[in-house]
């Protein structure tokens, strides 16, 4: 007998998928292919920063764009190895294919590399989750869990429902089994990513590990719900909501793309080949609000790597500078002064 998940595909989950289809078709009319280039670099670091936050890494997004960059940070040894995973992991992301158990097993290798012994292979040994004192789940035996997910990765290749649903529901399934030591939470989030990208290659822009870590009570609670109820119906609902947030912030983030493509072009026009601090940009720019200066200006740049930190271990120093970096260069003299 083929394997089948237990959920229930509620009206509000319907409601959900109905409106996430009209967002994406409305956001893939709207985003031409540089702007998604844009996001897609820009988001990527906040996907990965966001699901390696979730886990307990400390590193902020300047952090981990500073170790994308190749400059050192100051950080764990454990969370910078935690970065180059990450990014090792997501930069494979198209070449997956996310019902095959070779490809799952060679990610979970990627991402989790220096972290745990054996990464890529499935635990030999009992496993559960705990949060503070209180044990919340006991994962099936380790002598299950090759069977288990085998099951799961064939009703991924044959499931003929929605892939939004399909996506959800691998990801509780993924969390329930719990197939390995450690990397579980991110590799579910990957996996889901990968899933949603199979569908529309949009999702590749949109980074609801982001949103996840800010709703991390919501997200914790939904899985414990799904668990209670013996279903992940309960988890479908609560990620699709987090799905259609962050299509919404993606939207918002494309209504101000030429402002802000705007202001990372005056920065570039107002820096010169030798480091400036961002004092004396603000001056330049005639901008007095440092906040809003960091935000609109310096951190789209330093994403799109446009610029560079001269103290990449030291983000916050009072001594950074910024420096262009060669694609800077050649887009502010092709931009000319602003």
């Amino acid at each position: 007998m083929t394997y089948q998940p237990p959920f229930t595909v509620a009206p509000a989950i319907l409601a959900l998928v109905a409106a996430i289809g009209e967002q994406i078709g409305k956001l893939e009319a709207a985003l031409p292919p540089e702007r998604q280039l844009l996001l897609r670099r820009t988001n990527r670091i906040r996907t990965i920063q966001g699901s390696l936050a979730i886990e307990g890494n400390t590193l902020s997004v300047e952090q981990v764009t500073a170790v994308i960059a190749g400059k050192r940070v100051l950080g764990s040894t454990r969370e910078v190895q935690e970065v180059h995973g990450a990014i090792a992991a997501y930069d494979r992301l198209e070449k997956w294919n996310p019902s095959k158990r070779d490809d799952l097993l060679a990610a979970h290798n990627l991402l989790m590399a220096g972290l745990v012994d054996r990464p890529g292979h499935y635990r030999t040994k009992p496993a559960g989750i705990q949060r503070g004192k209180q044990i919340v789940h006991v994962a099936p035996p380790a002598t299950q869990v090759r069977g288990l997910m085998n099951d799961l990765l064939a009703w991924l290749k044959t499931s003929k429902d929605h892939p939004l649903i399909a996506a959800c529901v691998f990801h509780y399934e993924f969390e329930f089994i719990h197939p390995f030591v450690d990397g579980n939470g991110r590799m579910g989030r990957l996996w889901q990513s990968l899933i949603l990208s199979r569908w529309k290659p949009l999702f590749a822009l949109v980074p609801v590990e982001s949103l996840i870590r800010d709703q991390q009570a919501g997200y914790y609670a939904a899985l414990n719900a799904a668990n209670r109820v013996g279903a992940s119906t309960p988890f479908i609902a609560f990620m699709l909501q987090v799905i259609s947030d962050a299509l919404t912030n993606l939207g918002s983030t494309d209504q101000v793309t030429d402002q802000v493509t705007d202001q990372v072009g005056r920065l570039l026009g107002v820096m010169d080949d030798q480091p400036v601090g961002a004092q004396e940009l603000m001056k330049r720019l005639r901008l007095r609000h440092r906040p809003s200066f960091m935000q609109a200006y310096v951190n789209p740049t330093l994403a799109a790597k446009l610029i560079e930190m001269t103290r990449p271990d030291a983000p916050r120093s009072s001594k950074q500078q910024y420096r262009l970096t060669g694609r800077g260069r050649s887009i502010s003299v092709g931009r000319g002064k602003q």
